[in-house]
């Protein structure tokens, strides 16, 4: 049985993908600040024999260490690393935000997903195993003043880094690249979205394909065309 581990896993597009990967067959190690949360995700997926919860800030040095080896010693192995944890900004723009928003934005958004990575890495590479990285679509457009966009234009364009980096070795690297989507990003909820599970069903259709078959990217948007009577 292979492994799935998701980091931002508590809740949203992180818990919609956990739930899918063990309906596919995985184990899954559910990763997130707010353990709790995580728990009962854990029990609900089966317990510990097919999931298991560990406390991590993805921007702590050695928090994600203790990730990996606390996988490993658990399931044996791993085989998907979904780096996932991120958040959005507070105020609009470079004039309205708020710079201590941002550092921590862009401390979870980027240092995080490389570290998640680089943790992982020594395990992807023994299991020939895929990364998936949340990015956005606003890491492929230009959005007035975004420092949020500007932490996924970063993702983006490390992810297809990270593909060139370790696909001699057989690994391969996925970019999720969301449009708006109704999760606790948006505190109020977000009108005209998609769903987590959405999103967590690209994930896993990019998991599902063949060994030869790597899906670079993934854009999905929500289509809310106004349809004729």
């Amino acid at each position: 049985m292979k492994t799935f581990l998701i980091t931002g896993a508590s809740s949203g597009i992180g818990a919609a993908t956990a739930r899918r990967a063990r309906n596919a067959g995985y184990r899954v190690v559910l990763a997130a600040r707010s353990k709790s949360k995580l728990e009962e995700l854990a029990k609900e997926l089966g317990g510990p024999e097919y999931a298991i919860a560990v406390a991590c800030d993805v921007t702590q040095d050695g928090d994600q260490e203790k990730l990996i080896s606390t996988a490993v010693e658990t399931f044996g192995s791993i085989d998907v690393v979904f780096a996932n944890a991120g958040f959005g900004a507070t105020g609009s723009g470079t004039a309205g935000g708020d710079p201590e928003n941002w550092k921590d934005m862009i401390l979870t958004n980027i240092y995080g997903c490389i570290m998640t990575c680089r943790s992982a890495l020594d395990e992807i590479k023994k299991s020939k195993g895929h990364f998936i990285l949340t990015s956005s679509v606003a890491g492929r457009v230009t959005l007035k003043g975004s420092v949020y966009g500007a932490t996924k234009w970063a993702v983006t364009g490390y992810g297809r880094n990270l593909r060139e980096e370790v696909k001699d070795d057989g690994v391969r690297v996925t970019l999720i690249e969301p449009g708006k989507v109704d999760t606790p990003f948006f505190d109020d909820g977000a009108t005209e979205a998609l769903h987590a599970e959405d999103i967590a069903q690209a994930v896993m259709y990019a998991v599902s394909q063949p060994e030869h078959v790597n899906v670079s990217e993934i854009l999905v948007m929500p289509n809310y065309a106004k349809q004729d009577d």
